[in-house]
């Protein structure tokens, strides 16, 4: 496969595989419409922006696309494809006098699950996860906070999603559920629920903690410690107190490790984080984070945390967000902190999880025809400090998630070798899975 066949078409991964003799089996279940896929100029735009930045020699893009597409490629925090939402339902809903939770209800289960019922957005939906040769992307099925109420809406739109379009992306419960994916051609979401469902009725620390092994069977993997804000469990990212882990929070990790959910502290704050990797008998994450190493953010991690983190048998994530990155935000600035967690801690210890989405080219259209609505305050969880770095739409489009093969490229060029790299695209998060839930199923 040359520069000019990668640039010219919309589907990455039956290319790559095309160059290794494989041709994917996904191929024939998405042309059971009978309908071409259209082509995607936005998908090979952002190619474009990043093979730019990269300049990879032919050798360097065919190894790197070949080798893409026969790793199991684990996204360890991510976002399926989001379609376009109906714009007629949702002004008709703002007309009638929504209130701004039902509108965000509308607004996510559209764009979460319209994909099962307009053709075009199965379309979209299927020709992203397919340009970006992913396996599994341990998916946000939750929300930022603890009411188990809030918490499962998410859960149930992605289950629905991958009940509905289970012969093309199913739900893992497993490990072994994402490799048979792989060998079938298949993609598949691992759940994460964001956050600790907590019922806060503070009756007792057991009584508190019960719906943990609710969600669990519901089939959630992994949660998140804190958001930005403190919590009865911590300190978020945001808080500038940085206290660290609570009593409480202590009882939660605790109760996350005899459970088998793995405990992430992408959101919470470097005591928090520190302390949670202390605290924790099992391999924990920062799934989608930077290092503060090369850039100080709120968001990132200091080097005595990813230490802490790497000790537990765990892995930090590298997101795909510029203002996060520093530096230019770009591709290249993305694969430095790779490079950063690699040379520093191991390779076993780095993976990928973006924080982005592929959004619909049916989006912008749909959105047009809302009509405005009052500004709303900021919400609760929020907590953002002012951000001072401009990201840049090259930054933005090099970065873009179906560039995944170009992340596999990018490794290429900074000389890792090929056993590393398939452990940065999947082998990394699926030891640490294995090794979260090896007691639990054993029991």
């Amino acid at each position: 496969m040359d520069r000019r066949a990668f640039l010219g078409t919309s589907l990455a991964l039956p290319l790559a595989g095309a160059a290794t003799g494989e041709l994917a089996v996904s191929q024939k279940n998405e042309q059971k419409d009978n309908a071409p896929a259209r082509e995607n100029p936005y998908i090979r735009h952002c190619r474009d922006v990043a093979l730019n930045i990269l300049k990879p020699t032919e050798k360097q893009l065919q190894h790197g696309l070949a080798l893409h597409a026969e790793s199991l490629v684990f996204d360890v925090y991510g976002f399926s494809p989001r379609a376009a939402v109906d714009g007629d339902v949702l002004k008709a809903a703002v007309e009638a006098g929504a209130s701004e939770i039902e509108l965000q209800d509308l607004n996510e289960d559209m764009s979460m699950t319209r994909c099962i019922s307009d053709p075009a957005e199965r379309e979209e939906f299927l020709q992203a996860w397919e340009a970006a040769g992913v396996t599994c992307i341990f998916q946000n099925a939750g929300e930022e906070g603890q009411a188990p109420l809030r918490l499962m809406k998410r859960l149930a739109r992605f289950t629905y999603l991958t009940d509905m379009l289970r012969d093309h992306v199913s739900k893992a419960v497993l490990p072994d559920d994402i490799i048979e994916a792989k060998k079938q051609q298949r993609h598949c979401l691992y759940l994460t629920g964001n956050g600790v469902p907590l019922v806060q009725d503070w009756l007792s620390v057991a009584d508190e903690l019960r719906y943990l092994r609710v969600f669990f069977q519901l089939g959630i993997r992994m949660m998140h410690l804190t958001y930005q804000r403190r919590n009865t469990i911590g300190d978020g990212a945001a808080e500038t107190a940085n206290a660290g882990l609570s009593d409480f929070g202590r009882a939660v990790v605790a109760e996350m490790n005899r459970l088998g959910i793995i405990v992430d502290v992408a959101h919470s704050g470097w005591q928090t984080s520190l302390e949670g990797a202390k605290e924790s008998k099992k391999p924990m994450v920062a799934s989608h984070t930077t290092c503060a190493g090369l850039h100080k953010h709120i968001r990132s991690k200091p080097d005595e945390v990813i230490r802490a983190i790497a000790d537990t048998g765990g892995l930090v994530g590298i997101c795909c967000i510029p203002q996060f990155l520093g530096g230019k935000g770009d591709i290249a600035a993305f694969l430095d902190h790779i490079e950063y967690v690699a040379k520093r801690f191991g390779t076993q210890h780095v993976a990928i999880g973006t924080d982005i989405a592929y959004t619909s080219r049916n989006a912008e259209a749909e959105n047009k025809k809302v009509p405005p609505r009052p500004k709303s305050r900021t919400r609760w969880e929020a907590l953002w400090p002012p951000e001072t770095f401009v990201t840049t739409p090259e930054a933005r489009d090099s970065l873009a998630w179906t560039n995944w093969p170009l992340f596999t490229v990018g490794l290429v060029q900074r000389g890792f070798s090929d056993d590393d790299i398939q452990k940065i695209l999947g082998g990394n998060m699926l030891r640490v899975a294995r090794d979260v839930l090896k007691s639990t199923l054993s029991r």
